[in-house]
C-alpha cells in the first residue's frame, strides 16, 4: 500500500541556478547535493523546512535517465516554459506574491480568486510553472470555474 509520495522530480536546465532560486527565492532547503558514483550524474534534491517527508529532485534531462534525443527535446519544452511543476501552498497568497516579485521572480498571473483558493502562478528560473495557492477550506462554488482558465 503506498502511503505518501516522498520524491517528486522537477526539470530544470542547470542544477546550480536551479538550487539557488529554490533555496534564496522561495526559502526551500537543500536536502541532497551529491554525485552518485565516481563520474556519476548529480543528485540535487530541496525541500520545504516544516515538511522532511516530500523532496524535490532537481534534475538536468539527459543520461542515465533518459537518451540524448529525449533530452534535447525536453530541454526545448523547459526553456519554452510549457511544463508546469505543481503547487506550493502558503496562508497568504498576496503576501506571497509581493514577497516572491521583489525578488524578482517573474509572476504569469498575480493573486486571483478561484474556486479552490486565491491562486498566483509563477515560473522558476527554468521556466517550468508553478500555482502559489491560498486554499480555501472548501470550493467557493460562487467562483465560476471557467474564470480558471486563461
Amino acid at each position: 500500500m503506498i502511503t505518501k509520495l516522498g520524491l517528486a522530480t522537477v526539470w530544470v536546465l542547470d542544477q546550480d541556478s536551479a538550487k539557488a532560486f529554490f533555496t534564496e527565492k522561495l526559502g526551500l532547503e537543500v536536502r541532497d547535493d551529491m554525485t552518485l558514483g565516481e563520474g556519476g550524474m548529480r543528485w540535487v534534491t530541496v525541500g520545504a523546512k516544516g515538511q522532511p517527508e516530500l523532496s524535490l529532485a532537481l534534475m538536468v534531462p539527459g543520461p542515465p535517465t533518459m537518451d540524448p534525443g529525449s533530452a534535447t527535446q525536453m530541454k526545448a519544452l523547459i526553456a519554452k516554459g510549457v511544463l508546469g511543476a505543481g503547487a506550493f501552498n502558503t496562508d497568504d497568497c498576496q503576501a506571497e506574491y509581493e514577497r516572491l516579485s521583489a525578488l524578482g521572480v517573474e509572476f504569469v498571473h498575480p493573486p486571483e480568486k478561484r474556486p479552490y483558493g486565491i491562486e498566483a502562478v509563477f515560473r522558476d528560473d527554468s521556466g517550468c510553472w508553478y500555482s502559489l495557492t491560498q486554499p480555501f477550506d472548501e470550493l467557493d462554488e460562487t467562483v465560476p470555474w471557467n474564470d480558471c482558465v486563461g
